[in-house]
């Protein structure tokens, strides 16, 4: 091999085994007679490239098998003969290590042996703005900032894929950024795919002109056929001059150029059918692009922008999902055939949840077709529909960075997510108390304890919490019940008002409906002893303010949604429940999004303030708690 492509393989080895066993390959024939890779001792060349295998646990593993010989007796060679060629990758493991232990010990493996960190780390978040961001974005745009800002001193890019002006607007666009805001990302850069347009469309004639790629105007249903059967297109073989005149057309927006597109010319029946001739550029002249109008006809795909894109902003490491992992060959195509920088890939499972489904496609159905309210219903598994339903932004963020970059594919339950955000709510959230208007229960206190006239007492907002303070807890004769606390009370029997004592039950009126109460106040009983503890709602001595207490359940029926499944025929028809109530006064002191605990109810976000707007209610989303109902 010559110098430039003994260059080549030592920045080509750190992706996963489908894209360097070629590289392998070649070393394999290249070490048949020699010692070294290039003259008769430790050369540059080899140095990188030993540190490149050692660097990549795939690589190493595989050199340590034996099943090329000439390059497992070159690599032990200078493991056993060089031992300082080893410190330059002990002292990196040493400071990489370091770094990433407090993620380790928190639950999970972020021990990656990513490839050259030492000349630098750039990650980048590559969304398209066609939609909202969704839970398994978030697990992206999180690894991606770890690495860049936390395990190493690196960048982090934000690049909106903005290659399909048919599902992209602006207002996705804003919303990736603001919720990235919220989620506490600060990308270092932000771009755009279509600031590079000119640079794509140069490339693709590039390709075009060296034979990497060709005009198709086979329909898309023969197509796609032609691609599953390993067929090759009848359009393959068109002359570079005849490729070059109808990709003008294309960008010209003619009869001629809109039948076809432009596909990469890499393989016709390839086992992964990821390389089977993809398709590089189509038109559509119809949609103007929502930031570079209508001066472009034709689009790149992201098949072609992706490694071109990443290339060319400095882009070191790309991680994606496992179900890019058939792309991952396709893309070292394009960085060795265009002789791009080498991008190193590293593929992490998605978040699955049960009866979840993160198709944007599908999700954009259900909101134009009112089956929920938008994209921030609290339904939703966006970002802003987990928000909206009470999730935290710090337990979002630690409960993602738990479930590591693992390419283990699991899909999970809600209720461990849910139960982490409890952990972050449950010792600051302020504790009110909510009685249902349906079928309330009156109930006039008696006995020698009874207050004369209504009082108001401080009360602590927290059980265990003083910082979060103090409310009023108005005292009266007068009380209301829930129905379904009444409906269990037996004549004479001792219980617990919550907050304030022990009280005998001496009088029921009606039966279903229990309509009233008369209890007689016991304060020197012991509230221990009692097996019943309800809340209550004084009438007299405050104001009962109006409130709405949502719930909310799974979009769809069955727990796993596959491609082929009809969405329709899964949707849950009953997805949210409202009970009216009424709220002690203390609640109109509440805004927006504070999160609090109605005792015995559970945690609710506030998603309406009582002041907010001319009705003067509140209106509470209930928050699950990580238990199973």
């Amino acid at each position: 091999m010559k110098v430039d492509e003994l260059v080549a393989i030592s920045e080509s080895l750190g992706g996963d085994f489908k894209s360097i066993e070629p590289h392998l390959i070649r070393l394999e024939k290249h070490l048949t007679l020699r010692t070294y890779l290039s003259g008769y001792t430790l050369s540059d060349f080899d140095h990188k490239i030993w540190v490149a295998i050692k660097s990549n646990r795939v690589a190493v593993s595989f050199v340590r098998k034996g099943t090329y010989a000439n390059l497992q007796r070159w690599f032990l060679y200078v493991e056993q003969v060089h031992p300082e060629i080893q410190t330059e990758v002990k002292a990196a493991d040493a400071v990489r290590k370091g770094k990433v232990q407090a993620a380790s010990r928190a639950g999970a493996s972020y021990n990656l042996a990513l490839q050259e960190t030492e000349k630098g780390v750039v990650t980048r978040f590559l969304p398209e703005p066609s939609g909202y961001l969704h839970i398994g974005h978030a697990k992206a745009a999180l690894l991606s900032d770890y690495f860049a800002h936390q395990a190493y001193d690196g960048k982090l890019r934000l690049r909106l894929d903005d290659t399909n002006p048919s599902r992209e607007r602006e207002e996705f666009q804003d919303a990736i950024v603001e919720d990235l805001a919220m989620m506490g990302i600060k990308p270092d850069v932000v771009t755009y795919t279509s600031d590079y347009f000119d640079h794509l469309y140069e490339t693709c004639l590039t390709l075009i002109k060296e034979g990497h790629a060709y005009a198709d105007d086979t329909d898309v249903k023969t197509m796609r056929k032609e691609r599953w059967d390993g067929l090759e297109s009848k359009r393959r073989n068109r002359t570079v001059e005849e490729n070059l005149r109808i990709f003008d057309q294309m960008k010209n927006g003619t009869e001629e150029g809109l039948q076809n597109c432009i596909r990469a010319k890499i393989s016709v029946d390839n086992p992964n059918k990821a390389m089977r001739d993809p398709v590089i550029y189509r038109c559509n002249p119809d949609d103007p692009h929502h930031r570079t109008g209508t001066r472009w006809k034709m689009y790149p795909t992201y098949d072609l922008a992706c490694p071109v894109v990443d290339s060319l902003e400095g882009v070191t490491h790309a991680l994606r999902s496992t179900e890019y992992t058939d792309r991952n060959p396709q893309f070292q195509w394009f960085l060795d055939t265009l002789k791009l920088r080498q991008v190193y890939m590293w593929d992490f499972s998605r978040m699955n949840f049960i009866r979840t489904f993160l198709s944007k496609r599908k999700l954009a159905k259900l909101v134009d077709n009112g089956s929920v309210w938008g994209w921030d219903d609290p339904r939703m598994p966006t970002i802003r529909g987990v928000r909206r339903r009470g999730m935290t932004i710090p337990a979002l963020r630690d409960f993602i960075l738990k479930q590591g970059p693992s390419r283990n594919i699991v899909t999970m339950d809600w209720t461990s997510f849910w139960a982490a955000n409890k952990k972050e709510i449950d010792p600051v959230a302020p504790r009110y108390t909510a009685i249902l208007k349906k079928d309330s229960v009156m109930v006039t206190i008696k006995g020698a304890d009874a207050p004369t006239e209504p009082r108001a007492e401080d009360k602590p907002l927290h059980p265990k919490n003083p910082a979060v303070g103090t409310k009023k807890m108005a005292f009266s004769q007068e009380l209301i019940l829930d129905q379904a606390d009444a409906k269990s009370f037996k004549d004479g029997e001792e219980i617990t008002l919550m907050q304030w004592g022990n009280v005998f039950v001496r009088d029921v009126t009606g039966s279903d409906p229990i309509t009233g109460l008369t209890c007689e106040l016991h304060l020197q009983g012991d509230v221990r002893s009692t097996d019943k503890k309800v809340t209550w709602l004084s009438t007299q001595g405050q104001q009962l303010i109006d409130a709405e207490l949502w719930d909310f359940d799974y979009l769809i029926t069955k727990d796993k949604l596959e491609d082929e499944d009809d969405l329709d025929k899964f949707l849950n028809p009953t997805t949210s429940t409202m009970e009216k109530a009424y709220c002690d006064e203390g609640v109109t002191k509440l805004k927006k999004d504070d999160i609090i605990q109605l005792e015995r109810r559970g945690y609710y976000r506030v998603d309406k303030a009582y002041n907010d707007g001319t009705e003067k209610k509140i209106v509470l989303f209930c928050i699950p708690s990580g238990k199973n109902k």
